[in-house]
């Protein structure tokens, strides 16, 4: 089965809005694996707009299922997960002003760069995961690096679903080929949502991970945390 990373942004924006601990970062994580999420997905930048580097360093001890921290593999991000030592660390292309992920890594234009990141966190035993579009020649520059997994990067599926689901999902269902083949496992995430999720779900059947934050955390506002979870795992399940 896939599974559901809760990617918990949205509420550490929620509460540095007002500052204090409302809502509490901590105790959604902790509510999020009890209301059924299989992983818990937090991406720290620089400015700490929202995931603060010591809320990382809080959540450790506290996730039971999957730790999953995206970034861009800065100097202090990498002094952070290696220091963390979660299960998985995502890389991420972010510049530093970047209002949100909005692309996938060059493999072949950064490989010596990606080469060297990758070797260090394997170096302290975690697993990596490469954001990247559906070019296959940077799909199997993914590989070429050395990285587990790679994350495809999904709003232009969202964008076009709406318009025609068979088109829009065609080149993530080809680059999900190629990094099969590659020997690279598989997660997803950007804009993944109750609408869409089901759709790509069945047409990957072997996706290992979807990391979803804006939409579940959206929809929990009309919905509730604990029947948003449920309502995307059903999305996975059938």
């Amino acid at each position: 089965m896939t599974r559901l990373s809760v990617n918990i942004n949205k509420i550490a924006t929620l509460r540095n809005a007002r500052g204090g601990n409302v809502p509490d970062v901590q105790k959604t994580a902790v509510d999020c694996e009890q209301f059924g999420a299989q992983g818990i997905t937090v991406h720290p930048r620089p400015d700490e707009r929202h995931i603060r580097y010591r809320d990382v360093e809080l959540l450790k001890p506290l996730v039971t299922t999957e730790f999953n921290i995206e970034g861009y593999p800065s100097k202090a991000f990498l002094e952070l997960v290696t220091r963390v030592k979660p299960h998985q660390v995502t890389l991420v292309p972010d510049p530093p002003g970047a209002l949100t992920s909005s692309e996938g890594w060059n493999t072949i234009e950064h490989r010596a760069f990606l080469e060297e990141v990758i070797g260090e966190l394997k170096r302290h035993g975690i697993r990596t995961s490469i954001f990247i579009g559906t070019e296959a020649a940077l799909i199997e520059g993914a590989a070429g690096v050395g990285t587990d997994r790679v994350e495809l990067y999904t709003e232009p599926y969202a964008t076009q679903y709406p318009e025609d689901p068979a088109a829009a999902v065609k080149p993530f269902v080809d680059a999900a080929r190629v990094a099969r083949e590659a020997g690279l496992e598989l997660n997803a995430g950007h804009d993944l949502n109750l609408d869409n999720l089901r759709f790509f779900k069945q047409q990957i059947p072997w996706l290992m991970e979807v990391s979803i934050g804006h939409a579940l955390i959206a929809d929990a506002l009309y919905f509730g945390l604990q029947n948003t979870i449920q309502m995307y795992l059903r999305q996975l399940r059938d």
